[in-house]
């Protein structure tokens, strides 16, 4: 599996912090600010591994996107959010996330999280 993470985050401050991240622990990242245009990247490219996907976006957020990318991918989805609590992280995964993480990141925990969907290649 690829290790292609693609981070849909309306926030560029977050996108920025978590490519720096991830691209220093060896991921090829890419980003997109709306849900939008990350169903489009999903839908034109085919080799991303994982989306990381901020659940509180505004037109549409993580919980209306989940459904969207399902009908057409099987990629997993961490469910990156605020929302730390009691219930948030099952409303997530009732939602179709694969994962959840809360903000603000816990990096070991995100790469942890990442090694179990993404092989080495």
């Amino acid at each position: 599996m690829s290790k292609k993470v693609l981070i849909i985050d309306d926030d560029n401050r977050n996108i920025f912090a978590l490519k720096a991240t991830l691209k220093s622990k060896g991921y090829d990242c890419i980003s997109a600010t709306n849900a939008q245009q990350g169903i489009a990247f999903m839908n034109n490219t085919d080799d991303i591994g994982i989306v990381l996907l901020d659940m509180m976006m505004p037109d549409m957020d993580g919980y209306e996107a989940i459904p969207v990318i399902r009908s057409r991918h099987e990629t997993p989805i961490i469910a990156v959010t605020a929302q730390a609590m009691t219930g948030d992280r099952e409303k997530c995964l009732d939602a179709g996330a694969d994962d959840y993480i809360s903000k603000p990141i816990d990096v070991d925990r995100l790469e942890a999280i990442l090694k179990s969907y993404i092989s080495e290649v």
